[in-house]
């Protein structure tokens, strides 16, 4: 391609290619791309296709233009959902679909059983922010960061099948494993971070009397007893921490287990006038 693109098109005003699979390249792939992505003929586009940004190297990222793909409407996904797990209830079905926000490939993930563990523990990690009187965020930072190695393990296993019978060297083979686990990794730290702000944005519609509006509409119950008056201007605050941990690590090359730290520490003191024992 990188031949090809030096040579100007004749019939046409412009060359455009298409990198299918993009999330796929190898470390030389992509630093052979970076000369030509920062500065391409004028003539000449590029379109990196890939299914998740964690794997790719931010130097790539940082030369491109993002265009995400508009993500799918609550009912299509919760459709979904109901062909994929007919067992389900309506409010499993529903909290999935809204968890997801969109996105098929994530709803398909939460229906996974360890997923559905995961889940449990951040959704325990979250409540523990308000009503664990011993609550430390070094703990709960670990624990979002052992989620997120499982994931990776569980994804690098997969590409290792996927790897079978295909003709790579040991140096090729491994960076594929690695890059799998990396952007599992990063993507389920990003997942738990929108499903904590999810969460205590629920907090402030259940304090609000929005009931029918909550994301997690599995979890109303404990919703009911944690979403009080009393709590509503921390959980607002939390949710926009939340947020802005999840922009500051997708945007920038931070120390996970440092920023949640941080995040924990501040999500802490959001509640600090209505923990537990208090009204």
């Amino acid at each position: 391609m990188r031949r090809d693109l030096h040579m100007r098109p004749f019939e046409a005003d412009r060359r455009i290619y298409l990198v299918f699979g993009a999330h796929l390249m190898n470390d030389e792939a992509a630093d052979a791309l970076l000369k030509d992505l920062e500065e391409p003929p004028a003539y000449a586009v590029i379109v990196l296709v890939a299914d998740e940004l964690g794997s790719l190297p931010e130097t790539i990222r940082s030369r491109c233009q993002p265009i995400p793909f508009r993500r799918l409407s609550e009912r299509a996904v919760r459709e979904d959902v109901r062909a994929r797990a007919p067992e389900l209830s309506e409010e499993e079905a529903t909290s999935i679909a809204r968890v997801a926000g969109g996105r098929l490939d994530r709803a398909e993930r939460l229906l996974d059983p360890e997923a559905v563990k995961r889940r449990a523990e951040l959704l325990e990690v979250a409540r523990s922010v308000y009503s664990d009187p011993n609550f430390d965020p070094a703990a709960a930072a670990g624990r979002l960061l052992e989620s997120a190695r499982a994931r990776g393990a569980e994804a690098k296993d997969r590409e290792e099948e996927a790897l079978e019978g295909l003709e790579l060297t040991a140096k090729e083979a491994e960076q594929r494993l690695k890059r799998a686990a990396r952007g599992a990794e990063r993507e389920e730290l990003l997942a738990s971070l929108e499903e904590l702000a999810a969460w205590y944005r629920d907090l402030v519609a259940m304090a609000a009397g929005a009931e029918a509006a909550v994301i997690h509409a599995d979890r109303v119950e404990e919703l009911r007893e944690d979403g009080t008056i009393e709590r509503l201007e921390g959980a607002e605050g939390a949710a926009e921490l939340a947020r802005d941990a999840w922009r500051e690590l997708e945007e920038f090359q931070l120390s996970a287990r440092l920023a949640l730290e941080a995040l924990f520490v501040e999500l802490r003191r959001s509640f600090a006038g209505v923990l537990v024992g208090n009204p």
